[in-house]
């Protein structure tokens, strides 16, 4: 009664969105069945605290955060356990107040099924709040706001789990003149988006001004899908407060959640697949998000808590608003206990979601919805067939691709290939997979390709950084090397301008100015030194050789039959030293008086012919070389 009466006011006050605002339609999408009804019959109801709260550090896109805290340390519902690391992060804070009792890896709700770190809270019951500092959103400088905002530990509730502050920092390059709020929920079983949207559409409201303020955005728009009439209703009348703000249903048709197909469905713009929607002057957010934006900026409050829709194969499906970190079995005894042919239980929705590794596994930012599986909801998928190349995943893209011609370069390993078709394009949704005949886990094939260009990426970021280190390294030994060098050539300069100058000596002893003439005047310095050497070594054989003849005279007179004339051998020898020291007397006078007189020894009768043309020339040498100092220094 209460839908029936807000519709007819909306009526009489002309508040139809339908019929004002134009819808276009984009390529591709399926209708799957929805599966919303189950969980939407009943309000979001309040989880009770648990024991036991454990916290992944990875909750969002980017780094993960720098913990803070430490085993034993006891903290207050708001305080920050871990800061935002690095551009992209997030913040963690405590759900509730209680004592931090264990930091170590744990299971975490990743498709991998891999350990990660987490923080293990064991809350005390009080549940008390640290002081909430409330912020003046109007009368705060932007900047400041959204510099807040990064400590919030907010980030995109819709699945994405992208970090809120960096999509609401301005980068100069664009200006954003319209807010796209995504209510469209397009995904079958998840419902919290529509229950938070029916209860709180008020705060919701508040929420969107406050980000169309930080973006400085003119126009909002809210795009809700025709399937859920009582969250298009209840947003209607909300949004009254809002100036140029318009509320538009959109087709039910999945993807229409995604956020370049809803950009597509509300303006008609197609977001070239290089830009960002920001650079046509966009941004799409979540009413999940908004509605935290609300609370931190309205009461302090950080993000600790999130509306979790449960349902499935289990008894009573609902949606519940959680502590962050509430065990998974915990969710789903509150949901009446799975039935008993559950197989296993699914995070997100059946397109685009993925099966929990074990259920003993945290609520985290990205857990909107957790499904009970069963054979007679999810049958087994059928075994794959060849593919007939029918083009009906190509028929149902949303995206524009050629998923066939995607899945032959992923099977074959040809990834550049599939780069070049744009497989980065593909936003994973699983269009192709549910139309194919075959049974083709096209998807899969897309994620593996994917995955193994990443790793290829990085393998050659890697090469490239080790290989630019390494000209950098022997850039750096060349520099070195070559600062070394001119270190010493500067020493050696600077110790032969500390040498002492030579005293000026006589024009005769001066050497000659130009190099030839200094080397002419050294060939004959260096002549005439070989000259007198030779002198007077030829000079000192002949001395030798006239002393040995004397010598022999008195042997062959020892050999004649007279005994008078024998003289013994020591007085022989005696004899001999003597001779040989008078010659060495005399070799070294002659060579002191040629030293004296600056010429070569004079006693060169008995020199043979050879060895006086020699020393003549010497002379020759000797006296051209006086006269060319004298003609350089005529004083």
């Amino acid at each position: 009664m209460n839908n029936i009466i807000e519709f007819a006011s909306k009526l009489i006050k002309g508040f139809t969105s339908d019929s004002t605002n134009e819808v276009y339609k984009f390529h591709g999408g399926v209708h799957p069945d929805g599966h919303k009804h189950e969980s939407t019959t009943q309000p979001i109801a309040q989880l009770p605290i648990p024991e036991k709260l454990t916290l992944p550090l990875r909750q969002h896109v980017g780094y993960i955060p720098k913990i803070k805290v430490k085993v034993g340390d006891y903290v207050l519902k708001g305080e920050m356990i871990a800061e935002a690391e690095g551009t992209v992060s997030a913040a963690i804070h405590a759900p509730t107040s209680g004592t931090i009792t264990a930091i170590e890896d744990a299971v975490i709700p990743h498709p991998s099924g891999l350990p990660d770190m987490c923080v293990t809270l064991a809350p005390d019951g009080k549940d008390e709040w640290k002081p909430l500092k409330p912020i003046d959103w109007k009368n705060t400088a932007i900047n400041e706001l959204i510099t807040s905002l990064r400590s919030s530990g907010i980030v995109g509730l819709g699945g994405a789990t992208f970090p809120t502050h960096i999509k609401l920092r301005k980068d100069g390059r664009s200006e954003i003149h319209t807010l796209i709020i995504n209510a469209a929920e397009c995904e079958p079983y998840i419902t919290c988006d529509d229950m938070l949207m029916r209860e709180r559409a008020h705060d919701i409201i508040q929420g969107i001004e406050i980000v169309q303020h930080l973006l400085g955005a003119t126009k909002v728009m809210i795009g809700i899908e025709d399937n859920k009439p009582e969250a298009t209703s209840a947003m209607t009348l909300a949004s009254q407060t809002l100036t140029n703000a318009t509320v538009t249903t959109v087709p039910t048709l999945y993807p229409s959640g995604d956020a370049r197909r809803l950009i597509h469905l509300l303006l008609g713009i197609e977001v070239p697949h290089h830009k960002r929607s920001t650079e046509v002057g966009i941004q799409v957010f979540n009413v999940a998000t908004v509605l935290a934006i609300y609370r931190y900026f309205t009461f302090g409050e950080p993000s600790v808590s999130r509306v979790v829709t449960v349902t499935g194969n289990v008894e009573t499906p609902q949606n519940f608003e959680v502590l962050l970190g509430t065990p998974i079995p915990l969710l789903v005894a509150a949901a009446g206990g799975a039935k008993t042919d559950t197989t296993h239980f699914v995070m997100g929705g059946p397109m685009m979601g993925f099966d929990l590794p074990s259920t003993d596994v945290p609520v985290t930012k990205a857990a909107n919805c957790i499904i009970a599986a069963s054979p007679s909801l999810f049958a087994p998928p059928p075994p794959a067939m060849p593919c007939i190349r029918c083009t009906r995943c190509a028929d149902a893209c949303p995206v524009n691709l050629q998923p066939q011609e995607l899945y032959w370069f992923a099977k074959s390993d040809n990834l550049e290939k599939a780069r070049d078709y744009h497989l980065f394009d593909c936003i994973e949704c699983g269009c192709c997979t549910y139309v194919c005949p075959s049974n083709i886990p096209l998807v899969q094939y897309y994620r593996y390709a994917k995955s193994e260009i990443i790793a290829a990426d990085k393998a050659q970021e890697a090469a490239d950084l080790a290989r630019e280190r390494n000209e950098f390294r022997l850039a750096r030994i060349e520099r070195e090397k070559l600062e070394r060098a001119q270190k010493h050539a500067e020493r050696a300069a600077s110790a032969k301008n500390d040498e002492p100058k030579p005293e000026p000596v006589k024009a005769d002893k001066e050497r000659p100015a130009s190099s030839a003439e200094a080397d002419e005047a050294k060939k004959a310095a260096i002549a005439a030194a070989v000259a007198r050497a030779k002198a007077l070594k030829l000079a000192a054989a002949q001395t030798d050789a006239t002393k040995t003849g004397s010598e022999e005279a008195p042997k062959i007179a020892e050999n004649k039959p007279e005994p008078t004339a024998t003289v013994s051998d020591e007085q022989a020898k005696k004899d001999k030293q003597a001779l040989i020291a008078a010659a060495i007397e005399r070799a070294k006078a002659q060579k002191l008086a040629a030293a004296q007189a600056g010429v070569a020894p004079k006693n060169t009768e008995d020199l043979s012919p050879k060895v006086k043309a020699e020393i003549s020339e010497i002379e020759t040498i000797r006296a051209k070389a006086k006269q060319m100092v004298e003609a350089k220094d005529p004083d």
